[in-house]
């Protein structure tokens, strides 16, 4: 029903623009083409942008009539959005969204770009307050969310603490919504030293964000003591056999979602935990399942993500 209405609408756009085109109206400019960045690109802005990507929080952004939704990006631990979204940022804005994102978890320790450090329960917090603000300014009554790692834990707690209403889609790369160990975080700081992200991960114990997602915290103990996924969102978990951040790969299901395993559609694909922002199949399941398109979407096979 959700694709027939947008539809619809889709064809009522069509029409009233051929009319306006009919009649001698002016067509507006056309829209800016942005520029998909590599690892390079998450590299320089780890340091150089960590809080800025062209095209991104646009505040004046006006959702259109196919893609009604604003799409809010979560980044992983360790990162800020300047960095981990410079692939799927711009292919979500050049398919018409509006695309807004948030870094969460600063603390002293973070100089600016290090996030996921505070505590998770603040964190949820602060992306509850960010849902409803861009709900505000967009005029939307609901938003999808894109979450890699501890983001897709952040936006799953908020739907589990009472924001399923205000959620779409749910999209989780790699999600440590049923927690990790603290081997599988101590991995991911080496992953990202050895693709060229600066360092400064140590006194990881004095980073309630980071022990937070260990199984078996105070805090993952009573987010799981409730099983019950709430009814609403659409869910999409996208895991990979080759993740040793959150292991093991399978624990990051949810039950009723549509969970995806990368090797299950493309065998040759050993893409590691980190590398899933720059992973090709990822990207075109994240952007038909935002799309609302099909589940058992089979993505092109190719441009694979780092295996690490």
């Amino acid at each position: 029903m959700k694709k027939l209405l947008r539809a619809a609408a889709c064809a009522l756009t069509l029409g009233l623009a051929t009319v306006a085109a009919g009649s001698g109206t002016t067509a507006q400019a056309a829209a800016p083409t942005y520029r998909e960045g590599n690892l390079a690109t998450a590299v320089a802005n780890f340091i150089a942008s960590p809080a800025y990507l062209p095209g991104v929080n646009n505040w004046s952004c006006t959702p259109s009539p196919e893609h009604p939704e604003p799409v809010i990006l979560e980044h992983a631990t360790f990162v800020n959005f300047g960095s981990n979204f410079v692939k799927l940022a711009p292919r979500l804005l050049n398919e018409g969204y509006c695309v807004y994102a948030q870094n969460y978890g600063m603390t002293l320790s973070s100089f600016g770009r290090v996030g996921g450090l505070g505590a998770v329960e603040k964190s949820v917090a602060s992306f509850g307050a960010f849902v409803d603000q861009v709900r505000t300014r967009t005029g939307s009554a609901k938003v999808d969310v894109v979450g890699h790692s501890q983001g897709g834990l952040i936006a799953y707690a908020y739907i589990k603490g009472g924001g399923a209403s205000k959620i779409d889609d749910y999209v989780a790369w790699g999600g440590s919504q049923n927690g990790t160990t603290l081997n599988g975080i101590a991995t991911l700081g080496q992953s990202l030293r050895l693709l060229g992200f600066a360092e400064g991960f140590a006194g990881l114990l004095q980073a309630p964000g980071v022990t937070d997602q260990a199984r078996g915290s105070r805090f993952m103990n009573q987010f799981l003591a409730d099983p019950t996924v709430p009814a609403g969102p659409d869910y999409l978990t996208i895991q990979t056999k080759y993740d040793t951040v959150v292991t093991p790969y399978a624990t990051q299901s949810i039950p009723g979602a549509e969970n995806v395993v990368l090797q299950d559609l493309c065998g040759d694909n050993r893409v590691g935990h980190v590398g899933l922002f720059l992973d090709e199949p990822t990207l075109q399941l994240t952007v038909n399942a935002l799309n609302d398109g099909p589940e058992g979407f089979q993505p092109e096979c190719r441009g694979y993500g780092p295996a690490l």
